[in-house]
């Protein structure tokens, strides 16, 4: 899309038109759809519109409430242009007066719609704080699969948690080759257990020091966890399955193991070998699919970080809960267990397999590993431990496996604070 005159609110109704309309995800849409604006513009455009997807339950409750009656179905736009109005005036620093006659200026002068939206957003700044006070937020904001899904398995107060963190953006977490306290202090970012950093999201990351020379990678806190429950990896050939981008592609590298980086994207291999380079690490990289690659020799070690709904990364990722749907769990479930039957093969009796999913959906992690572990006699289960996670217990389930929420690791302190991605990883053995 292009503009004779850039428009950043144009963009970012754009952008929920393609996200929420469309079913594109947001980071596949948002280099397109902020071509040509100013630095300026550009962030206002992203803020706009991961702030209303981030956000978007609790908006739409809020339109409800001050209709009259619902919008036409073939009225998206509109509505899309309301819930970014409402976004700059709830939830932005920017000045109600602004936000609501540039949002205005968006609909045509001809339009039947101009007067509704110049009244809604008018009483959005009237009365908009008083009636989000009265709503239930958190429930609000999470869809009604999601939240009966969590209710029923983590129970109803922790439920509520989780949705609560999500409200908030997570910050800038960051994996160091060396130096962790050094490069904390270069980076004016918080040293957390394990050596990961973490500072507050936002800015130009390419720019930051030590990126181009590779010091650095971007990777959850949540997400560094599992390929740090290998033991001793010098010298080891390692299988990372559905590898790419390379976070843990990374890690496993800097640990001293040989590394083959396996997945069937070539598009996503060709982001990981880009990363791997800057990162002056060698591994091999290899294009085949995970469920029927059979090596000329079985490895010492197999991570299998597997695809998977991603319902752990909302704070990170806010389109993921408007995008995915149950069936979605249903059918990645179907390749979480091809992928992990697969391993049996490529591993080494002896060697250890590490799975691992962003997903808190038990389908995705507790209850896949019951049900692998019952098809596998030979692969049994190796606890971790307190020293595994620094003491972190908290992320310890009661089967001895990783069970990260978003809630953990939260506190007063937002920006340095703000808990951690869903995560669930199973270690285990070949015997």
């Amino acid at each position: 899309m292009t503009d004779k005159l850039p428009n950043p609110r144009k963009r970012a109704v754009s952008i929920l038109n393609k996200v929420i309309g469309n079913s594109k995800l947001l980071e596949d849409v948002l280099s397109e759809s902020l071509k040509g604006l100013e630095n300026r513009d550009r962030a206002l455009a992203r803020a706009m519109a991961s702030t209303a997807l981030r956000h978007l339950g609790i908006i739409d409750a809020l339109m409800d409430s001050m209709l009259d009656r619902p919008l036409p179905k073939g009225a998206e736009n509109i509505k899309n242009v309301i819930r970014i109005g409402i976004t700059q005036v709830l939830f932005l620093d920017i000045p109600p007066h602004a936000a609501v006659h540039d949002t205005v200026e968006l609909i045509p002068e001809n339009s039947k719609f101009k007067g509704l939206v110049n009244a809604l957003l008018r009483r959005t700044d009237r009365q908009g704080k008083k009636l989000l006070d009265k709503m239930n937020q958190p429930r609000r904001n999470t869809p009604d699969w999601m939240w009966e899904d969590w209710s029923a398995f983590y129970g109803k107060e922790t439920a509520a948690k989780i949705a609560e963190a999500h409200i908030i953006e997570a910050p800038l977490d960051i994996s160091v080759k060396e130096d962790p306290e050094g490069w904390s202090e270069k980076l004016e970012a918080k040293l957390l257990p394990t050596g990961h950093l973490r500072r507050k999201a936002g800015g130009a990351i390419t720019s930051f020091e030590g990126f181009q020379d590779g010091m650095w990678w971007i990777q959850d806190f949540a997400a560094s966890l599992p390929a740090k429950l290998f033991t001793d990896l010098e010298g080891k050939r390692v299988l990372d399955l559905c590898a790419a981008p390379g976070g843990k592609t990374a890690q496993l590298a800097s640990m001293g193991a040989n590394v083959t980086a396996l997945d069937r994207s070539k598009a996503r291999l060709e982001r990981l070998d880009e990363n791997m380079k800057r990162l002056n690490l060698d591994v091999t990289v290899k294009a085949a699919d995970g469920t029927s690659f059979m090596p000329a020799e079985q490895f010492d070690a197999v991570l299998l970080d597997a695809p998977c709904s991603s319902t752990g990364t909302i704070r990170r990722h806010p389109d993921v809960a408007v995008l995915k749907q149950p069936e979605d769990v249903v059918i990645l479930a179907t390749l979480q267990s091809r992928l992990l039957d697969a391993t049996v093969s490529q591993l080494k009796s002896g060697g250890m397999l590490v799975y691992s999913t962003c997903s808190l959906q038990p389908e995705e992690g507790e209850w896949q590993i019951e049900e692998f572990l019952d098809r596998h006699p030979t692969m049994k289960r190796v606890p971790i431990t307190s020293e595994d996670v620094d003491g972190m217990d908290e992320l310890i389930n009661k089967d001895g496996d990783l069970r990260c929420l978003p809630c953990h690791m939260d506190g007063t302190d937002k920006e340095t604070l703000g808990g951690m991605d869903g995560f669930y990883a199973c270690r285990m053995i070949k015997q």
